[in-house]
């Protein structure tokens, strides 16, 4: 009897050691795969890493870069477009002004009376959608469908049989060669568009011709891209805007420039001496751009490999997709969120508004984390330590961002001299220096609606700057450059400001 009973306990206590090397190997197990995903996000972290000290070696070379491409056309992946606006709204502007906004599947019309005295904008907008066959048809068709749809928005608010010639701003939002304030040839169609007819010819009197044939007594007076009308808008609220950015889907920035710094157009001559030029900075690059196996295999797969560098580190349209990538690595490295969803392997599955909607998620069980991971993804039931990793990643990605695109708008300041840097000989401190007030003009989703995004994109600004100099820089939230912006640079250029440009 002692011997079975023996045996029981020599059984039980075989059984429990097993259990018990098996719970241990879990755990073991359990932790080499967390240290997995924990090395996968501290080789991001590090490879993301943006100090101030790098921040500010963008910072030059963002203004270097401007130099060589302004000096010559190709010397820089910054194109630095001349755009012939050589006047900004000053806030005095009187009368009723147009705007029309195509950029897309659809296209907006706008009606601005302007006080003077930098009155308040109410403007009355409307928007259609263009019928696809007209996307892919004659120049003709489109532009008499616009004229059309012009002439009817008119006349509900003023006598389109007026002998007074109505001005209109018109946003392009395509590529297009600049030849004057008024004028530009389409370089190709995008978002869809495939008009044979219309590439390398001149845009704006497209339109003019078929307003013409409509009977619209109008004259289009600007054309320009929804940057340009950002900085206009900007600057009729803030007379010190000298710089706008769009930070949204896509990126870009223009600014303020002497005409004699511009010295791959010599000889040019404005009136007010200045001109604003299109950067497209989202071409910019720089060995110093802190990036990642991410970015790299992103920017493989795109359709523009080794093409808006700068553009697919800091916009909207890229930043949840390089979340994507970085779950997708540690789905792969370990089992921390389950077997390997299907729906990682697909490119932008993850869209930037909702990876901002888990970065900002702020309840105690990141239920916005779970319910987007699950829905989105196809990952169900993670723990909270995986829900808290996801965030994690989303930081890292959203605060580079933030801080390079910071970094660009230091950029620029340094390139005109309002960065605080200018003038500093021997045994002067940056504080001793007269620093000017100087306001930047902000428009995207991305800044305006993405807290974290724009709280990050602030903080570096100060570090960068250091708080004496960051206290004289303002950004403005501008909103709908590409609409009323336009209207109001055709106010600003109206008759009284037409050949402002020479060449000689």
């Amino acid at each position: 009897m002692g011997k079975v009973v023996l045996g029981v306990a020599v059984g039980v206590a075989v059984a429990a050691c097993t259990v018990a090397a098996l719970v241990v190997g879990r755990r073991v197990r359990s932790r080499r795969k967390w240290k997995r995903v924990v090395g996968v996000l501290k080789e991001m972290e590090e490879s993301c890493e943006t100090t101030v000290g790098r921040l500010k070696q963008v910072v030059d070379a963002m203004a270097v870069e401007m130099h060589a491409g302004l000096a010559s056309e190709g010397g820089s992946k910054l194109k630095m477009l001349l755009t012939f606006v050589d006047n900004l709204p000053s806030g005095s502007e009187k009368g009723i002004f147009y705007a029309l906004d195509l950029g897309g599947t659809n296209f907006r019309v706008l009606r601005v009376e302007l006080g003077g005295q930098r009155s308040d904008l109410d403007p009355d907008v409307e928007q259609q959608p263009i019928p696809e066959q007209l996307m892919t048809g004659r120049s003709e068709d489109l532009f008499d469908f616009i004229a059309s749809s012009l002439y009817q928005f008119v006349e509900k608010n003023d006598s389109v049989q007026s002998p007074i010639t109505k001005l209109l701003g018109f946003t392009f939002s395509f590529p297009v060669k600049q030849t004057s304030v008024s004028s530009g040839v389409l370089i190709k169609w995008t978002k869809g568009f495939a008009i044979r007819d219309m590439v390398e010819k001149e845009v704006a009197g497209a339109l003019q011709q078929a307003l013409t044939r409509k009977g619209l007594n109008m004259r289009v007076s600007v054309l320009v891209n929804d940057t340009v009308g950002t900085l206009a808008l900007g600057h009729y609220h803030d007379a010190d805007t000298v710089a706008a950015v769009i930070i949204g889907t896509g990126t870009n920035a223009c600014y303020w420039e002497r005409t004699d710094a511009i010295i791959k157009c010599q000889g040019l001559l404005t009136t007010s001496g200045g001109m604003v030029v299109n950067m497209e900075w989202g071409n910019f690059w720089s060995s110093h751009l802190p990036r990642t196996s991410y970015d790299i295999e992103l920017d493989a797969e795109s359709p523009n490999p080794n093409d808006q560098g700068f553009e697919k580190m800091i916009s909207g349209m890229y930043l949840g997709d390089i979340v994507r990538r970085v779950i997708l690595r540690m789905s792969e490295e370990s089992d921390v969120f389950g077997p390997v969803s299907s729906r990682l392997y697909l490119p932008f599955t993850l869209r930037t508004p909702l990876m901002a909607a888990m970065h900002e998620d702020d309840s105690p069980e990141l239920t916005q984390v779970a319910r987007i991971l699950k829905d989105v993804l196809d990952i169900p039931d993670i723990p909270l330590k995986a829900r808290k990793l996801v965030v994690k990643i989303c930081d890292v990605v959203t605060r580079r961002a933030a801080r390079l695109a910071a970094a660009g708008i230091v950029g620029i300041l340094k390139k005109i001299g309002r960065d605080g840097s200018g003038g500093i000989t021997g045994g002067r401190s940056r504080s001793d220096i007269k620093m000017r007030r100087t306001a930047v003009a902000v428009e995207g989703s991305l800044y305006t609606q993405y807290t974290m995004f724009r709280e990050y994109l602030h903080e570096a600004l100060n570090e960068i700057l250091g708080e004496d100099i960051a206290r004289h820089v303002v950004v403005i939230v501008t909103e709908d450059g590409s609409g009323t912006g336009a209207a109001l640079l055709a106010a600003s250029h109206s008759s009284e400001n037409v050949n402002n440009i020479q060449l000689i």
